[in-house]
C-alpha cells in the first residue's frame, strides 16, 4: 500500500541552501506548515548527522500553524569540486486524539501511516561581486564605526574630566581644612606649653619667696637673739659693778 502524501507544507520544498564560507556555523532555516485541522507529529533526519545540528529535530505542530527548524551546518573544509551529498527528511503523521507519548506513537506507528518528504543540500560561495559588495559593507561599517565610537567615547570622557575636577576640588579644599585643623592644633598646643611654664615659673617664685621669707626670719629671730644675750651680759655686768661701788662705799 502506497503512503499518504505529505500533509506538511515545507519552505523551501526541495533545497537546503548553505552560503559559506564555511569556516564556522552556517545555519539554513526549513519552515513547516500544517494547514490541516489535525495535530500532526513530525521528525527531521539526515544522512550525515555528524555534520548537522537541527533544532528542534522533532514534536508537534497544531493544527494550522507552523514552525521554524534551524538546520546548522558545522564548519568543515570546502572543496568548490566536492558535490554534496547530504540529504534530509522530513517525516510526518497524524497525532492520535489520545495520544500521550510521543516516542510510543512513533514506535507504534504503522508504515502506511507515515508521510516524508525529502530535500538535498547545497553550498555555495559568495561569487566575487558579493565578496566585493561585502567587503565594502563591512569596510563602510568598521569606518563610521570608530566616528560612532569616539563620539560616544567624548561625553563620557568630558564626564570623567568634570568628575575629576570636582574630586580635585573636594581634595584641595579637605587639604585646606586639615591644614587649619594643624594651625589650630599647633597654636593650643604653644598656649598650653606657655601656660605650663608660666605655672612653673609662678611656683618657683612662690617658693622662692617663701624661703626668703623664711631666711629674713630667721636671720631676724637671730639678730633679736643676739641682741637680747647683750642687753643680757651689760644688765649683768652693771650689776657687779653695782655691788662692787656699794661694797667700796661702804
Amino acid at each position: 500500500m502506497a503512503r499518504p502524501e505529505q500533509v506538511l507544507v515545507l519552505e523551501p520544498q526541495h533545497e537546503l541552501k548553505f552560503r559559506g564560507p564555511f569556516t564556522d556555523v552556517v545555519t539554513a532555516t526549513l519552515k513547516l506548515i500544517n494547514p490541516t485541522d489535525r495535530n500532526v507529529c513530525f521528525k527531521v533526519k539526515t544522512t550525515a548527522p555528524r555534520r548537522y545540528c537541527v533544532r528542534p529535530n522533532s514534536g508537534i505542530i497544531d493544527a494550522r500553524t507552523s514552525i521554524n527548524v534551524s538546520v546548522m551546518l558545522q564548519p568543515f573544509d570546502y572543496d568548490p569540486n566536492e558535490k554534496s551529498k547530504h540529504k534530509f527528511m522530513v517525516q510526518s503523521m497524524l497525532a492520535p486524539y489520545d495520544m500521550t507519548d510521543m516516542e510510543g506513537v512513533w514506535k507504534e506507528a504503522k508504515p502506511e501511516e507515515l508521510m516524508d518528504s525529502k530535500l538535498r543540500c547545497a553550498f555555495e560561495m559568495p561569487v566575487e561581486n558579493d565578496k566585493a559588495h561585502e567587503s565594502e559593507s563591512n569596510k563602510t561599517v568598521t569606518s563610521s564605526a570608530p566616528s560612532v565610537k569616539t563620539e560616544h567615547n567624548v561625553l563620557p570622557k568630558s564626564a570623567s574630566a568634570s568628575l575629576d575636577d570636582g574630586e580635585v576640588k573636594k581634595i584641595m579644599e579637605e587639604c585646606k581644612r586639615l591644614q587649619m585643623e594643624v594651625q589650630r592644633l599647633r597654636e593650643e598646643n604653644r598656649q598650653i606649653r606657655e601656660d605650663d611654664g608660666l605655672r612653673k615659673r609662678k611656683v618657683t617664685s612662690a617658693s622662692a619667696s617663701h624661703t626668703t621669707s623664711s631666711s629674713i626670719m630667721a636671720s631676724s629671730a637671730m639678730r633679736d637673739e643676739g641682741l637680747s644675750t647683750r642687753v643680757l651680759a651689760l644688765c649683768v655686768l652693771f650689776f657687779v659693778i653695782g655691788v662692787i661701788i656699794g661694797k667700796l662705799v661702804i
